[in-house]
């Protein structure tokens, strides 16, 4: 059974710094949030993440994983935000991803998955009642660093597809208070695998495999300052096609895979260190379809860097 996406799942919490709508304090952000770094800040830091599930879907049917155990996967992740202007940022990420199965003969897999990168651009603002309305694009393009193997589930680190996406955000603070919500659609390339047939809800000839697209939509509220974040988090994941894995039978990278997660994080910037900042958080699957009921928690550490001083001097 298939780890609950955490391709997708690195993506969406794919952390950098920022600024919220243009302040002169910058603070850390995720890709699917409000906060702007301006132009010549960079924010650099390091995630780890941690995740494990005992129990998974056989397409709807709820199951535990009795050969397998409990299937972990931690990663290492370098992440970067720099502003090109102070309505347009450049994110990067690479992961190194490590997965682990504590029972039966499943070897687990390990090494460098994807290079993630995306622009995040301040279309609109606003000032609604008493608070700021403001409106978000996120473009975002993926490709495989290293020749890992897909075809593995659920130990594989990864699914070894290009990817492009685009993600539309809305969001309204009043005060330290803020609701948002976001959509993003997925495009991704058919993946080539090691075998020349495999079996869908028939067999096919072929070692290419179609690779259905993505749809993701985000819903988050909370408290946001200058030195402290809160924030819940509610997120659909839903694949546009695919099948279902067959009874007792691996997953397989062209399966559909659908959850729904509740998180949170909190994010905290250090009044002593100047430019160091802290990030916690985690999710759970609650529903899912070909997935893991996986808990996945992560921890960051970010410094960030003002290059106008440079410039200044």
């Amino acid at each position: 059974m298939i780890k609950s996406l955490p391709l997708y799942f690195y993506r969406y919490c794919l952390v950098a710094c920022g600024l919220f709508f243009l302040s002169e304090t910058a603070q850390a952000q995720t890709d699917a949030d409000a906060l702007m770094i301006p132009k010549n800040y960079f924010c650099t830091g390091v995630v780890y993440t941690h995740s494990d599930w005992k129990n998974y879907w056989e397409g709807t049917f709820k199951r535990d994983n009795a050969n397998i155990g409990t299937l972990s996967t931690n990663s290492f992740m370098v992440v970067g935000n720099y502003g090109l202007t102070n309505k347009l940022d450049i994110l990067a990420m690479a992961p190194y991803v490590k997965t682990n199965a504590s029972q039966g003969t499943l070897k687990g897999q390990s090494g460098v998955q994807d290079l993630t990168v995306a622009l995040k651009y301040l279309a609109f603002t606003s000032e609604i009642g008493k608070g700021i309305f403001s409106i978000h694009a996120i473009a975002e393009g993926s490709v495989p660093l290293t020749n890992y193997e897909p075809d593995f589930l659920p130990v594989s680190i990864g699914l070894h597809s290009k990817s492009v996406s685009l993600r539309g955000l809305l969001n309204y603070q009043t005060g330290r208070f803020f609701v948002a919500g976001a959509g993003q659609y997925v495009l991704r390339s058919n993946i080539t695998i090691d075998r020349n047939s495999y079996y869908t809800d028939h067999l096919i000839y072929s070692n290419e495999v179609n690779m259905p697209n993505v749809s993701n939509l985000l819903f988050s509220a909370g408290y946001r300052s200058l030195q402290l974040n809160i924030e819940g988090i509610v997120s659909q994941t839903t694949t546009q096609g695919g099948f279902d894995i067959r009874k007792n039978d691996m997953p397989f990278p062209g399966n559909k895979m659908n959850m729904t997660t509740v998180g949170g994080l909190a994010k905290y910037s250090f009044q002593d260190l100047t430019g160091f900042e802290l990030t916690v958080g985690g999710n759970y699957v609650v529903r899912g379809r070909n997935v893991g009921q996986s808990t996945s928690l992560f921890a960051a550490v970010y410094y960030i860097l003002d290059f106008n001083k440079k410039t200044k001097n």
